[in-house]
């Protein structure tokens, strides 16, 4: 399937999570968007675009299961959390729960404002590889206190690729009066997605990785009884709009001055061709690989799988912890040398390599990756912890 995408025939392209890669349709799709912008600018953003942002949360909306009216684009889930982190309503003294696997631009921006509050922001330690749902829960949990007010926890995290089980947290949360922000960029169209079951006050998402669109384009959800709770990153038109649209919500995120958002148009043409190609099916086929590639991957890096091999824990991701003092410089050679696109990822106090599998890669391309692996182990000292 690789011809469908623009990708470069010689990459070996082992990094989909990073930030996904649009398909030729899609982009084409992309493309139109902006000529049709480019033909009439003021029509297309002063007048229909609003029309045409609402019908794509319209198709967001059916396909992760919500309201369209609880959405609002944004360019990345590092900037909705930065929306919910500047707005939430905590006092001097208050904790949030997360754990110490999350992303790093989220755990800076949550640093930052709780700084500013007196807030403690509380990594709670997930112990390594782990060992069930069960004990990852009763883990998690030993990290609240009466002073917690709000957990933020990923649903799949980039570093370890693992999803965790974020329903039975934000059930639990809710039991205990708290708040609850799950930042899912890895999780749109990659594993089920249903906003209607899962009990999360907040939820962002990627759909420029998984679902393929274009770069920056992703989405927030806030449940309608937090929505007159957010101000605006940045002050713009729909504020105190001559022209209201009848959502506060809508009007004080969704433009935020004069910018190209033909990236979220693209929605439907992801959802279509998804179903045009039973991409459902694909990414079942792709999970499967994931499992059955993972131990040699492991064995490759001297390592073992962070968690049991089931799909319980794994999508189309798997991390293994990587013995090296230099990451940035095995990830160059990996690229210059061997033309393998792959993230190698410093997280506190380990190293972590990570393949994604996605409908164009084959297990031979795994194997290759483990033939250069054991290369650079016997020519270079690249995969030794010096010191």
């Amino acid at each position: 399937m690789k011809s469908l995408f623009l990708l470069r025939d010689d990459i070996t392209y082992l990094n989909f999570g990073s930030f996904g890669a649009c398909p030729k349709e899609i982009f084409d799709d992309y493309i139109q968007w902006q000529t049709l912008l480019e033909r009439e600018p003021v029509q297309f953003i002063a007048k229909d675009g609003v029309e045409y942002v609402r019908n794509a949360l319209s198709s967001l909306a059916n396909f992760i299961h919500c309201d369209a009216g609880d959405l609002v684009f944004v360019p990345n889930p590092t900037f909705a959390g930065n929306i919910i982190a500047r707005n939430i309503r905590l006092e001097k003294g208050d904790e949030i729960l997360t754990t110490d696997l999350e992303y790093g631009a989220m755990d800076r921006t949550w640093k930052y404002y709780s700084q500013q509050i007196g807030v403690k922001y509380v990594q709670q330690k997930i112990d390594l590889p782990l060992v069930s749902k069960e004990v990852f829960l009763e883990n998690f949990w030993k990290g609240h206190s009466r002073k917690t007010k709000m957990v933020f926890i990923s649903q799949i995290t980039s570093s370890t690729g693992l999803i965790l089980p974020v329903h039975e947290i934000c059930e639990e949360a809710k039991k205990r009066g708290l708040i609850t922000f799950v930042d899912g960029a890895h999780v749109p169209a990659h594993i089920d997605l249903n906003l209607s079951t899962l009990q999360a006050d907040f939820y962002t998402g990627a759909c420029h990785k998984w679902m393929m669109t274009p770069k920056g384009s992703s989405f927030l959800f806030v449940r309608k009884e937090f929505q007159s709770q957010l101000d605006p990153l940045i002050i713009s038109w729909g504020y105190e709009s001559a022209a209201p649209s009848g959502s506060q919500f809508f009007d004080y995120h969704q433009f935020n001055g004069t910018r190209d958002f033909s990236a979220y148009l693209t929605i439907p043409k992801s959802i279509e061709f998804m179903e045009k190609h039973n991409w459902r099916t694909v990414s079942q086929a792709c999970k499967q690989n994931v499992l059955n590639a993972a131990p040699s991957f492991c064995e490759a890096l001297d390592s073992q799988p962070l968690a049991p091999l089931t799909p319980e824990f794994f999508g189309q991701l798997c991390s293994a912890e990587v013995k090296t003092s230099r990451p940035e410089e095995l990830q160059k050679l990996l690229f210059e040398e061997y033309k393998i696109e792959m993230p190698v990822m410093r997280h506190q106090d380990k190293n972590f390599m990570r393949f994604s599998f996605q409908a164009f890669n084959t297990m031979a391309e795994l194997d290759y990756l483990n033939d250069c692996i054991q290369k650079i182990k016997r020519e270079t000292s690249l995969l030794r912890v010096e010191g």
